[in-house]
């Protein structure tokens, strides 16, 4: 066997500066490729505007690359989960499994910025931020072409192996010409933080209304928290145009006053919601698919950016077995199981919006029969709590 793998990685968001991070202290020799360098983002209260729920698998993955420390994250130990219709609620608290917390809440840029920190002082790792102009994949290579760069502009650079985390329009998508299942969702979210008169109590609060589900997350602060609101597009343009205080009064009332007054909102920010997966993430002998550039999933979860770096902590299994990552059929097994655990996961999101959704009485009734059921078997509840936080997969 030869020597190891020359590895590109497109995209350096969290799951591919996680992944170059992971391979090169496995040896590999990474370059990673990138737009532009993050950079800190807050808003009027402090916090950035996106955020970023993290499991414990998560968040060890993390702290194994060093990213973790000198993170300001906000642990939560609960989540209640109840709807517009009914009365029957969910309720999940770690301490059922033996653990002090369900996962972390951590905004996105200061993360983000940690990665590359780690990335800029990192062995066997280098960082190119430009344009990216084009790849080619071939049977004895892959040519990664740069526009203008920190570095200047030039030649094309060669590899033997190519991972795309670029999200969803990847570029790796486009030059193989790859087929995505796409599934609108007919939704938008809306992303603010609020300020409360109530403490959030370290507890990530979700609420089903008939339009979509309304989040309220935890921040290290207990008066503020982070809002993923996914609703229409009209009702999400019309939200996002009121006044502060008329947005406050309007997105209490939906909370039902949970915690207490809103009594100061943020700049709101609003994107469309579409579940899409490629259907093939090992799609030639040289190219792998990861995080986004894989499947988008609906944020009704927050388990996104944990489905990224799952696929990190699988890709690695295959990694430390291999020197040459572009040897044929290695990556078979790799390529099933992320698969099988995407449409997976996009199936019980499309399925969760439809059923919470609608207001029909019958399946509210349904609704409120089941969630009573669930609550009573503590099996399966634990079951789904671990499941969420990483530590014990579905099959």
């Amino acid at each position: 066997m030869g020597s190891k793998s020359r590895i590109a990685i497109v995209g350096g968001g969290l799951v591919g500066s996680t992944a170059a991070l992971a391979l090169a202290r496995c040896g590999f020799a990474v370059t990673l490729f990138d737009r532009k360098r993050p950079k800190v983002s807050q808003g009027l209260l402090g916090l950035d505007i996106r955020n970023v729920a993290l499991s414990q698998a998560s968040q060890s993955l993390l702290a194994d690359n060093g990213i973790w420390s000198k993170i300001n994250a906000a642990p939560y130990s609960q989540m209640h989960v109840w709807e517009q219709w009914g009365t029957a609620s969910l309720h999940f608290d770690a301490a059922e499994v033996g653990c002090q917390e369900l996962g972390w809440l951590v905004e996105m840029s200061p993360l983000l910025c940690r990665a590359w920190q780690c990335m800029n002082v990192a062995a066997n790792l280098d960082v190119v931020v430009g344009n990216i102009e084009g790849v080619e994949i071939s049977d004895v290579g892959v040519s990664v072409m740069t526009g203008t760069s920190e570095l200047g502009t030039g030649e094309p650079r060669v590899f033997d192996f190519l991972i795309a985390a670029d999200g969803a329009h990847s570029i790796a998508q486009r030059a193989l010409q790859l087929p995505i299942d796409t599934q609108p969702t007919g939704q938008v979210a809306l992303a603010t933080v609020v300020r409360t008169s109530a403490s959030h109590k370290q507890t990530a609060w979700q609420r089903f209304l008939n339009d979509g589900p309304l989040a309220f997350l935890p921040s290290p602060d207990e008066h503020v928290s982070s809002i993923v609101w996914s609703q229409s597009e009209a009702q999400a343009q019309r939200r996002a145009a009121l006044p502060d205080a008329d947005f406050c009064d309007e997105i209490g009332q939906a909370f039902e006053h949970r915690l207490g007054d809103v009594l100061e909102v943020d700049q709101r920010i609003c994107f469309a919601l579409t579940q899409q997966r490629v259907k093939d993430c090992a799609p030639h002998t040289r190219v792998l698919l990861i995080g986004d550039a894989l499947r988008v999933v609906h944020p009704l979860a927050g388990q996104g950016v944990n489905l990224g770096l799952e696929d990190v902590t699988c890709l690695l299994r295959v990694a430390t077995a291999h020197k040459e990552l572009s040897m044929p059929g290695i990556w078979r097994r790799f390529a099933r199981q992320r698969q099988t655990r995407a449409r997976l996961m996009i199936q019980t999101m499309s399925a969760l919006q439809k059923f919470y959704g609608s207001a029909n009485p019958a399946v509210s009734l349904l609704r409120n029969i089941g969630v009573q059921s669930f609550n009573t078997l503590d099996a399966l509840k634990h079951q789904v709590m671990r499941e969420a936080m990483g530590l014990n997969r579905l099959k």
